[in-house]
């Protein structure tokens, strides 16, 4: 079953980036990363963590994840 989770308030809000994110321009690279990572800076964005997710399909390829969050917005 799978559970569902409920909006809650949070002083938080928190964003996942993969390779796969529209802001890489098809191109991963440590340029392209580094200008999308400024692009959300200056939208209040930090990073927080970066990890990696291995494939349980194929031993050669992962996936790199980057954690992002900033305050959130006022409504």
């Amino acid at each position: 079953m799978a559970r569902r989770f409920e909006e809650v308030e949070s002083p938080m809000e928190y964003k996942v980036l993969t390779k796969e994110d529209r802001r890489w321009s098809g191109k991963f690279s440590p340029e392209n990363l580094e200008h999308m990572l400024n692009s959300y800076a200056a939208e209040g964005w930090r990073v927080v963590s970066t990890f990696t997710v291995a494939s349980i399909w194929s031993v050669s390829t992962s996936q790199i994840m980057i954690l992002l969050e900033r305050e959130t917005p006022p409504n």
